[in-house]
């Protein structure tokens, strides 16, 4: 008797090949799960074939079949998960090199064994062909292989695949064209209707050993770091020295096993996997994992990296380092050899005591604040054993180069083997890559966006070019290796990091476990999107920082000048009665749109859809003769103009090349994403003698791009992000000696502004928060889900609305049914994405059901997304959605949505109703009026709002999406006087209040240096004293020189400044105070007052004169010490304090 042998009367082609699968089990294991492959491959495709509620992919290969949502909600996702690690263990028989054994085959069959008891118990056409009550499977009964049996190759069953996909093709074709098939599928679909409807009565309480299938998939995800697992040992490895149970003998030994052992080539352990049951916080094995890495260090001397899942989320604990973390998968042998290694092998980063740091080499970055940088990193990452670091740093103060020379330290230390650097745009990269290429060359750096396939230790990519490498490789694929594993980087750098770089690409940073720097000029100070929280740092405390105003102040960078541009049309807009006749005559002959002529026109349109001559001819008109120029004078200095959108800026070039045609167009050039060849002229832009000298850009050239030779920026657009306008501020703040001529260095560089921007942030305007939007389809989901809510919350639901609701549970069920378990994306919400891709779990789900579907769900992709390209009729869906909400919630803000959505709505249909021309359209015109109309929302419902979706959202495509007409205009335009203004530079995102809660801290912990002690005491300080007191703050406290800059211009003087924090020894401060009381007869109300002072010295080290009439004096005394004082003794008073606060100060 054979395990397969029910399936034999009602499916003899399966059962023939899941036989095979079952007789090759022992013998030939990589020939049974290549076997169990096709069986799997013949059980999906008879299903699509018998089962008319089953929607055929547009591709046909068993992973799409598997993974269409019809089929994974009709499977549901435990058999799923089954014939998916089925499928990638077959993948793998064919295509990966190695040996199989017995132990990697047989739960291959035993889960075969699993999806054919489900086959027969949903569509056995007969009881006597569901499989016998509990019937288990039995490994004994397989038979054992005969001597001198050749087993197959990997060539050999690949040769098999292909003919077996080539009789499948055929066989599929020859369906297609054949009636009598077509008639015979008839027949088998309405048999298995109505076996299905028989068998459905009997509840499925079989138990499909779930676990086991999750202990399968452990097995893939360390099949994918290289691990495979065929040695017997690999698993349930047995040691002693465990706790004993309760009430076993004094001599047990203790024992335990190890779940997974991964081996060193060396034969000692790496690394443990404890697996919990997946129903368990993989946390509850952290303390056996813990014991048992205990009991192989004692039997092995060597201690292994823990790791411990339940199949759906995995940690990582190297005990002896860290705390425990998450992690997306499991390391390599290599990589866990390394983590093992460095424990005693890494040098240290920063010199303590006796023992040498690692030296930074000072030809990469060499200036003081760069070097700073790097000491503050890494004593974060060694004596804080912190993963995170932030820094700020101005643009132009060298960013790069800080992280190229912090790499090189960490690879010389041994902390590093290889780096990702992130930018998010392409010339960023080929930019960072030249810069590692000349400073660490040995590196041999990486451009993953020219070159994939090389190998080195530092990688440059974009964002987006990364995440569609991790998700190559890995279960099933050529080879069965994800080449980008979570344990393949030990350092990632993020060029501007922010928090819309987490929102749109976070689980990049969740996949790579990694050490992780984020360098940005400009910290989101928004308290909802706080850049410091995703380096768990406090609010305004970064790693490190050295801003802009400082770096100009110590000569590293260069400050802009500024020269508004008042123009009329910019700041009023253009009015019909304002102009002349004949610029009337020429007003009333434009091509305005639907051809209605207004009476003006708002500022908000000037170079967005109007462009007028004259307004851009005055703006460059003042740059050529007010801008910076070079070649003697003879040329205008390179120079960035900031348009406002692509058809502003090809208006921009066309009116220079008009005005200046001597330059043969060659002079002012468009760079956007829309040129052709774009990188190119970038290149020539960055050549001092190179045309184009004026870049006109788009989004293109705001950050990052580096030309020291920029002398010239123009702000042609209003800028509402903090965050946006510095870095365009910093395309002109580098250093460029003799850019005049020998000896005649970049000092300054102009900044144009056309438009109030920098008055807008100078009276420092909250600016706009900038975040990442979220896409569509998520947007959808969670509207379906508050929809879903609303209804349930309804208690008693009508008809129409109990269809609707099951329609969008379907909706939601169908999403989640799509989403690929392979996918990196998805695997870190694989608990969530399993249990939703259940159609019960949508059937009465709680409040906080439907909080973790919004969480964990929402953003994840879908191949029911692939199924529905039309953008358009899903934008309609999701107001169609927000009108459905509003009918059913009494929210405010659901209520102010459906009237918003109800606008929306009505401009949508009134639109597609003036194009009753298109037959489509007008077969459904009397709805579209009716919509359209007032009358049709009063009491409107969610099933008349369901059939308007329904019917309407596919022709919303049709709509002529003509963009706004260009109106193009030759007005007088008027000129304000050029005067110049101010701007104030200031690096937002250093928080001043955490900065002095900072030092305060240093102080306590070095109150005995003589310095310092004698600020405390109040002792008269001298010139070298505050030398030292300089040095002690930038040497040994690592304050950076803006810190120090900032409080001694709060404070007029270092040391009133650390004064003011550290406070006055408080026996100092009644001593200084008593040549003030002297031997005078005060009241108690005066000796009050004058403790009140002591305490005040006490607490903030001066106390000015003009404090002593604030409060807490004036809750003392109203009116200060006049109430209480003679004029002499006030007199006395003041002369004593002005001396407390002259002994901080140098004498």
């Amino acid at each position: 008797m054979g395990n397969f042998d029910f399936v034999t009367a009602a499916w003899p082609e399966i059962s023939d090949e899941a036989r095979r699968s079952e007789h090759y089990a022992y013998g030939e294991p990589r020939s049974s799960v290549f076997y169990a492959r096709r069986t799997i491959e013949l059980v999906v495709h008879w299903l699509y074939r018998a089962d008319d509620s089953l929607t055929l992919p547009y591709n046909r290969d068993l992973s799409s079949l598997l993974f269409e949502p019809t089929f994974k909600a009709l499977v549901g996702p435990g058999i799923h998960a089954k014939m998916n690690v089925i499928r990638m263990r077959g993948n793998d028989a064919v295509h990966q090199a190695g040996a199989l054994k017995h132990t990697q085959s047989l739960p291959v069959v035993r889960e075969l064994f699993h999806v054919l008891i489900w086959l027969a118990t949903h569509y056995a056409s007969a009881p006597e062909l569901r499989p016998a009550p509990g019937v288990l499977f039995d490994s004994a009964s397989i038979p054992r292989p005969q001597p001198g049996a050749a087993a197959r190759t990997r060539e050999q069953l690949q040769k098999l695949a292909d003919a077996n996909a080539g009789k499948d093709a055929q066989l599929a074709k020859a369906n297609q064209d054949n009636d009598d098939l077509t008639a015979e599928l008839a027949v088998l679909r309405e048999a298995m209707a109505a076996a299905k409807t028989v068998n459905a009565v009997i509840v499925d309480t079989y138990d499909y050993r779930e676990d086991e299938t999750r202990h399968l998939f452990i097995d893939l995800l360390l099949g994918e770091a290289g691990w495979p697992l065929t040695d017997t040992r690999d698993r349930e490895f047995p040691v002693t020295g465990m706790p004993r149970a309760a009430g076993a003998k004094r001599d047990d030994p203790g024992k335990g096993f190890v779940d997974y052992v991964l081996w060193g080539e060396d034969g000692l352990p790496l690394g443990l996997v404890e697996a919990k049951r997946t129903t368990r916080d993989p946390r509850v094995g952290q303390e056996q994992a813990r014991l048992y890495a205990d009991a192989l260090e004692r039997q092995f001397g060597q201690r292994p990296i823990i790791f411990y899942s339940n199949g759906y989320e995995h940690h990582i604990w190297d005990d002896t380092q860290y705390p425990p973390r998450p992690v997306a998968g499991f390391y390599t042998q290599d990589q866990l050899a390394l983590l093992v290694q460095r424990r005693t092998a890494k040098h240290p980063l920063v010199s303590t005591g006796s023992t040498p740091g690692t030296s930074i080499n000072a030809d990469i970055a060499g200036r003081h604040y760069q070097v700073q940088a790097v000491t503050k990193i890494a004593e974060s990452f060694e004596s804080g054993h912190e993963r995170k670091a932030l820094l700020v740093m101005a643009t132009g103060s060298g960013k790069t180069r800080t992280v190229i020379a912090l790499t090189d330290v960490l690879i010389r230390a041994n902390w590093a083997k290889r780096v990702l650097f992130l930018a998010d745009r392409i010339a960023l990269v080929n930019q960072a890559t030249g810069q590692f290429k000349k400073h660490l060359p040995d590196a041999a750096p990486v451009n993953l966006l020219t070159d994939r396939d090389s190998d080195g230790r530092v990688f440059v990519s974009t964002y987006g070019t990364i995440m569609g490498l991790i998700d190559q490789g890995g279960a099933g694929s050529e080879g069965g290796l994800r080449r980008f594993g979570p344990g393949y980087f030990d350092l990632i750098i993020i060029d501007e990091a922010h928090r819309s770089v987490y929102q749109k690409y976070g689980e990049i940073f969740s996949y790579f476990d990694s050490l992780l720097v984020g360098l940005t000029a400009t910290p989101k100070d928004e308290v909802d999107h706080n850049t410091y929280s995703l380096f768990n740092l406090e609010d305004g405390v970064p790693t490190d920082s050295y801003e802009l105003g400082q770096a100009i102040a110590d000569g590293y960078l260069v400050p802009p000048v500024a020269r508004p541009i008042a123009l009329g049309f910019m700041a009023r807009g253009i009015r019909y009665a304002d102009l002349t006749a004949d610029e009337r005559d020429q007003w009333d002959l434009l091509d305005w749109d639907e051809g209605l002529v207004p009476d003006e026109i708002d500022a908000a349109a000037v170079n967005k859809w109007l462009f007028n001559a004259d307004t851009v001819d005055k703006v460059l008109e003042v740059l050529m003769t007010e801008g910076r120029r070079v070649a003697g004078g003879d040329r205008l200095g390179k120079t960035i103009v900031f348009a406002k959108n692509n058809e502003h800026a090809k208006f921009i070039e066309a009116r220079f090349n008009i005005n200046y045609p001597e330059y043969a167009g060659q002079f002012a050039r468009v760079l956007t994403y829309k040129t052709e060849f774009v990188q190119n002229l970038i290149g020539e832009f960055s050549k001092t003698d190179s045309a184009p000298h004026i870049a006109i850009s788009v989004d293109m050239l705001d950050t990052g791009i580096d030309v020291p030779d920029v002398a010239n920026l123009v702000f042609f657009k209003p800028v509402y992000s903090k965050t946006k306008y510095w870095q365009m501020i910093g395309r002109g703040t580098r250093l460029r000696p003799d850019l005049y001529g020998p000896g005649a260095d970049k000092e300054d560089f102009m900044i144009f502004d056309v438009c109030d921007n920098i008055a807008f942030f100078n009276v420092d305007m909250p600016g706009t928060v900038s975040g990442q939007p979220e896409p569509l389809r998520q947007r959808s989901f969670k509207a379906r889900l508050n929809l879903l809510r609303a209804i349930d919350a309804l208690g008693s639901a009508d008809a129409s609305q109990r269809t609707l609701r099951g329609s969008v549970a379907a909706s939601l069920h169908g999403a989640v049914a799509g989403m690929n378990h392979g996918n990196f994306l998805v695997r870190r919400h694989l608990r969530h994405v399993e249990r939703f891709a259940e159609a019960g779990a949508w059937t009465t789900p709680t409040g906080e059901d439907l909080d973790a579907a919004a969480e964990n769900l929402s953003g994840l992709p879908s191949s029911k997304d692939a199924l529905d390209t039309d953008e358009t009729a899903k934008r309609f869906d999701l107001l169609a959605l927000r009108a459905q909400l509003g009918v059913v919630s009494v929210e405010p803000d659901d209520v102010n949505a459906f009237i918003w959505a109800k606008t929306r709505l009505q401009a949508i249909v009134e639109v597609l109703g003036e194009q009753r021309n298109i037959p489509i359209i007008k077969q459904n015109l009397e709805l579209i009026q009716a919509v359209a109309s007032d009358e049709w929302w009063e009491g409107v419902t969610l099933g008349l709002l369901e059939l308007m979706r329904l019917r309407l959202r596919s022709l919303v495509r049709l709509i002529d999406t003509t963009k706004q007409a260009m109106v193009y205009t030759d007005f007088q335009d008027t000129l304000g006087e050029l005067e110049p203004a101010e701007i104030r530079i200031a690096t937002p995102g250093v928080d001043r209040e955490r900065f002095r809660e900072k030092l305060l801290a240093f102080l306590r912990e070095h109150q005995d240096q003589v310095v310092l002690h004698k600020l405390r005491m109040g002792r008269q300080l001298t010139s070298l004293d505050l030398v030292e007191l300089e040095r002690i703050l930038t040497e040994t406290g690592g304050f950076s020189a803006a810190e120090i800059a900032f409080g001694t211009a709060e404070a007029n003087g270092l040391g009133l400044f650390i004064r003011s924090v550290a406070g006055m020894d408080r026996g100092a401060a009644s001593d200084a105070l008593d040549a003030f009381v002297g031997h005078a007869t005060f009241t108690a109300n005066q000796l009050a007052f004058v403790k009140l002072i002591i305490d005040q010295l006490t607490q903030r080290g001066a106390v000015a004169t003009g404090l002593l009439y604030e409060a807490p004096f004036t809750d003392f005394a109203p009116h200060g010490p006049d109430e209480l004082f003679t004029d002499a003794q006030i007199t006395n008073l003041i002369d004593v304090l002005r001396h407390v606060a002259a002994t901080a100060a140098a004498s």
